[in-house]
């Protein structure tokens, strides 16, 4: 379905230093494709489903949408076609999402999406992985829909997903995110620790294995 090595290697990794109230993951990755398309790929209500949720509400700024079976939440901040910045209420919990596009060419365009979450017993826990390993699985979506034009099956996701390719990808999401946490100032033990937890919790593994 998609190299994942290759899609590994072309998402950077960055988690904020620790000590604040919240920290932020940061994810950046490079389409081949003009900023208006991306923008409209990432904003649209049609179009979402195609490579990640399906999606109610109102996408403008101050309304509220709510992703089929995930988060949902409040549009804070829009402009058009190169930020927004929405809340990400699950669980009962609050944390934030901010998506920047920048046009680096006229057909090739650059996201950054932020992930800030409050430092709680589940940050505690689980570290930057828990948040990023599931964005770094909504941008292989992104990345086939973009390539491809077509909309992903999720069925066939899910299988990649089960799969032996899917599992090492989601190991190789792990390894990056512990290493961006030990980069940011984590020591590595707590870095690993947290990384193996949120990776046992995504597989069904056994971190202590």
């Amino acid at each position: 379905m998609i190299d994942g090595n290759e899609q590994i290697a072309s998402v950077h990794r960055q988690v904020s230093a620790p000590g604040a109230e919240t920290r932020t993951v940061i994810l950046t990755q490079t389409y081949a494709s003009d900023v208006d398309d991306l923008w409209d790929a990432v904003t649209n209500a049609e179009r979402i489903p195609r490579w990640f949720l399906p999606v109610t509400g109102d996408l403008r700024l101050g309304g509220h949408y709510q992703l089929e079976g995930n988060a949902g939440g409040t549009i804070e901040e829009c402009e058009p076609p190169t930020r927004f910045r929405a809340t990400w209420e699950f669980g009962g919990g609050t944390s934030w999402i901010e998506v920047r596009l920048v046009a680096e060419s006229a057909d090739r365009t650059r996201l950054e999406l932020a992930h800030t979450a409050p430092i709680d017993d589940h940050w505690t826990e689980f570290g930057p992985g828990a948040v990023g390993i599931g964005w770094d699985l909504g941008l292989v979506g992104l990345f086939l829909h973009l390539a491809t034009g077509a909309p992903v099956d999720p069925a066939r996701v899910d299988e990649w997903t089960r799969s032996a390719a899917g599992l090492d990808f989601m190991r190789g999401s792990s390894d990056g995110w512990r290493d961006a946490d030990i980069a940011s100032g984590v020591a590595s033990d707590v870095a690993t620790g947290a990384a193996e937890r949120t990776l046992a919790a995504y597989t069904g593994g056994d971190p202590s294995a």
